[in-house]
């Protein structure tokens, strides 16, 4: 990986690193067709997708039978016991149990009916809670407070991971290192350097159908995938996911040919991979060497103004609020997305007005393009029509994660202002040392200007709307402090609503208010390209929830360069695969 997870517990699965482990080891309700673009959701614990009730408010789950979870000392003679309804509950209970630290409470929070009640109460594991009971050994059943379509999303995502209290009243806090699932691999090995898994024997029999999943024979055929239908994953005994944070170590490891397998080429290795960038197309002497494809991420990167300054944002004068947001229109202005997609993407990203990405249904492609082309003149004559000059504009603080390249950001950003006369000294960068220091500092409202990125956690607009939604201020996903009532209202509304063009219009209206109120300078869709060696069969996919692939890796032993040919594999996930 090109990042480490700081815990392997699902309640903690707040980001692509933790949800790779988490998605391997444990089973979650439901996951997304291996191959299916646009996403779709499948059952995979569950036996079949919900029933729901006419009024939206109540969803009935069966689950498989004959699921175990792996052998471990928390259970009685160390022999895994059957999953079975009463452990999904549980599961879910611990993100409203403060004692577990849960990060994904806010999924679930004001949802479900008596579960933010049971929290309040003491979260007594046993008391019931009405809106989340298991009906019998196999049926679990949700009580929504009012309707909540991206609730099977949620489901499927490395939080919903389900796990035996047994594991959990053993190791506690270890629980961070020690996995105890029902996935198709169990984990034997977890420090900082990488994780170890093998396959897990009891996993289910269940043989991959690859139309089902999406099979696209035009653009799919090349990898092999074929070979894999019909049969049970997961297809390897060992798989080793290494922690690697360096590019050019990644890169080194990977071209050495018998290391790394699978990797996100990194930005700077762009140019030397790719003969021509529009189209995409990879010189011979790798796409004879590699299989590598390419696809647009599933989030964005963005930035937004902190309204809850008065130098910038909301203010008690009337007046000053309606110049700070000509202020704010003119910087959206002299933003210059084509050199930003030049400089930093190698041109290969998607720009785009607005947060509504272009992988979601809802995505507009003839929505106006205006808010995301450079108009210097345009920006200057909003400043001074409004009495914005040289000395009386704000100084304003840029945060971001200590680096070269967020320096290099921002020294472009700061570039761009300055040729609409905003004075070099009055922006100014604040670095943080770590991501989580930055994470901090912004759910505590403490920089004017926010750069930031975001993957979607379910394919849905909502997930991207909510970062606007007043009540999600800071310390929430708000980080903006966006408060318009008229966007809130209309998210309330539709946040009820099932998939629908009335849905649709209202998230598009929604998203033109954003751009119109000048919120931030937004967005663009970075392109992953991946390359991995031919002798693996694969489609790897880092989005949404991550390494969920790494179940139907296989390896073509017939062309296996590796070491020693057989069925371990040695990942050095959004970074690799190593046969072994």
């Amino acid at each position: 990986m090109d990042g480490a997870p700081s815990s392997i517990d699902p309640v903690q699965a707040r980001n692509v690193y933790v949800n790779a482990i988490t998605l391997n080891a444990y089973d979650t309700l439901y996951s997304f067709k291996y191959l299916a673009r646009p996403y779709e959701v499948k059952p995979n614990l569950a036996a079949d997708l919900p029933e729901i009730s006419d009024d939206g408010l109540t969803y009935t789950i069966r689950i498989k039978h004959g699921v175990y979870f792996t052998d471990d000392p928390a259970f009685e003679g160390g022999i895994g016991r059957e999953l079975v309804a009463e452990d999904i509950v549980y599961s879910l209970k611990r993100h409203f149990d403060p004692s577990q630290r849960p990060a994904g409470a806010w999924l679930w929070q004001g949802r479900i009916v008596g579960l933010d009640e049971w929290k309040a109460a003491g979260s007594d594991y046993g008391k019931e809670v009405e809106g989340l009971r298991a009906l019998d050994r196999y049926t679990v059943q949700f009580k929504l407070i009012m309707p909540y379509p991206q609730l099977v999303y949620t489901l499927a995502q490395g939080y919903s991971a389900v796990g035996p209290r047994e594991a959990v009243e053993k190791y506690g806090r270890e629980m961070g290192s020690h996995a105890v699932g029902s996935g198709p691999f169990k984990v034997v090995n977890y420090n900082s350097a990488r994780i170890v898994f093998e396959k897990n024997e009891k996993y289910r029999q269940e043989p991959v159908d690859i139309y089902y999943e999406g099979y696209d024979e035009a653009t799919q055929k090349d990898t092999g995938i074929e070979a894999i239908h019909g049969r049970s994953p997961p297809f390897i005994d060992r798989l080793e996911i290494h922690f690697i944070n360096d590019n050019s170590a990644r890169w080194g490891s990977f071209t050495k040919g018998n290391e790394t397998q699978y990797l996100l080429v990194p930005n700077e290795q762009v140019d030397s991979v790719l003969s021509s960038k529009h189209p995409i197309t990879a010189k011979p002497e790798f796409a004879n060497r590699y299989q590598i494809k390419w696809y647009l991420e599933a989030g964005l990167v963005f930035m937004t103004f902190n309204l809850s300054f008065p130098e910038i944002g909301y203010n008690e004068d009337p007046e000053r609020e309606q110049r700070n947001k000509a202020l704010r229109c003119a910087m959206v202005k002299a933003f210059d997305w084509e050199r930003r997609n030049e400089s930093f993407y190698y041109g290969l990203g998607k720009i785009f007005p607005g947060i509504i990405t272009p992988v979601v249904p809802e995505f507009d492609p003839d929505l106006s393009m205006e808010s995301v082309t450079r108009d210097l003149e345009g920006a200057r004559k909003l400043l001074k029509d409004n009495g914005w000059t040289a000395e009386n504009l704000p100084t304003l603080e840029y945060g971001s994660q200590a680096g070269v390249s967020q320096r290099l950001f921002f020294e472009q950003f700061r570039g761009f202002m300055v040729k609409i006369g905003y004075p070099t000294d009055k922006l100014v960068l604040k670095q943080y040392a770590t991501f989580g220091d930055y994470s901090k500092a912004m759910s505590r409202s403490e920089l004017q200007l926010v750069a930031k990125g975001w993957g979607l956690d379910y394919p849905d607009a909502e997930n991207t709307l909510q970062l606007f939604y007043g009540p999600n201020g800071s310390p929430g996903s708000n980080d903006a402090n966006y408060n318009n009532p008229e966007f809130d209202r209309l998210y309330e509304q539709s946040a009820v609503m099932q998939p629908s063009p009335e849905r649709t219009a209202i998230y598009r209206r929604m998203n033109q208010m954003v751009i119109d109120d000048c919120v931030g300078i937004m967005s663009l869709s970075r392109t992953r390209i991946m390359m991995w060696h031919k002798d693996v069969i694969a489609m790897p996919d880092r989005e949404i929830v991550g390494g969920f692939f790494m179940k139907y890796v296989d390896i073509d032993k017939s062309e296996s360069t590796a070491l020693e040919k057989g069925n371990k594999l040695e990942c050095r996930y959004s970074s690799s695969l190593t046969a072994r």
